[in-house]
């Protein structure tokens, strides 16, 4: 009989991995019937970036902003639904760019609602849907809702810990006004035009810097796009980019700063509503 070697003569950490994809399943089973087992569930889309951001950007930010929340509550992290709803022009360019390939909202509804149930069927006790995509979000909630319909969860009269509960937020939600400030110095100018910009390449930036591409980042004018939605698209009220801001100013230590700040922020809010413990230092596995 051969004995296993012992991974920290390797140079292993022997700490039990936070994404559920490194579990092996009996150890996941075993995990999941814990009275506060948690998954956190990121949510993106495979959508343009512009020429200096990848396609994932979506996916890469949620399931980073993830893994550093788990980390802190001792939470799981699950793989990311990687294709969002339709990206629309005043908020993400529009479907119709080069590079962006979506799922209709039955199809969303349908994948994320079957993952959601399959977490919950499965004992886990609290669900986390981290979404890094703005036009997936009212989808996620159907799903969220038929998710719990489909194991009979009704309406909780006491305290979310004591049942079988799903949360649903969008990480920007927790991006404070004092860190908006040191973002944009110049003053901030809007979430609806904040896709390909500041934010998300500072984000990559401190993250991912090796998907970034500076060197072909172009500066131009915010869109300009009219208070309603046409369809068909018009495609030249996109800018040529396929960004609806530019990335100047753009910095890793922005992308820190943000990081940091919605990260700790987060974790403490799910910590104190699901009644798990919140660890001060973020570890990494």
């Amino acid at each position: 009989m051969t004995s296993t070697p012992d991974p920290r003569s390797r140079g292993l950490s022997t700490a039990e991995p936070t994404r559920l994809a490194h579990l092996d399943a009996h150890t996941y089973r075993d995990w999941a019937a814990g009275e506060r087992s948690t998954v956190i569930l990121p949510a993106g889309a495979f959508e343009q970036h512009g020429p200096h951001l990848p396609l994932g950007t979506d996916a890469i930010l949620s399931s980073t902003i993830a893994e550093a929340v788990g980390s802190r509550i001792g939470a799981k992290v699950a793989e990311p639904l990687s294709y969002g709803y339709k990206s629309q022009q005043k908020s993400g360019g529009g479907d119709h760019l080069a590079g962006t390939v979506s799922l209709d909202a039955a199809a969303l509804i349908a994948q994320a609602r079957c993952v959601m149930a399959g977490f919950l069927q499965q004992g886990v006790r609290h669900l986390v849907v981290l979404n890094g995509h703005y036009e997936n979000y009212q989808f996620l909630y159907e799903a969220a809702d038929l998710a719990l319909a489909d194991i009979g969860a009704g309406v909780s009269a006491g305290p979310p810990r004591d049942s079988p509960t799903i949360l649903l937020l969008s990480y920007w939600d927790y991006v404070s006004e004092d860190t908006l400030a040191a973002v944009y110095p110049d003053g901030f100018p809007g979430w609806d035009i904040e896709h390909g910009g500041v934010l998300e390449t500072s984000l990559m930036l401190h993250l991912r810097p090796e998907l970034v591409a500076m060197d072909r980042a172009v500066s131009h004018p915010p869109a300009d796009l009219p208070r309603f939605d046409r369809l068909p698209v018009v495609s030249s009220r996109t800018p040529e980019t396929g960004c609806l801001s530019a990335p100047d100013g753009s910095s890793a230590e922005k992308g820190r700063l943000l990081y940091e700040q919605v990260t700790a922020e987060l974790a403490g809010d799910l910590a104190a509503e699901l009644g798990l413990p919140a660890r001060e230092v973020l570890e990494t596995s």
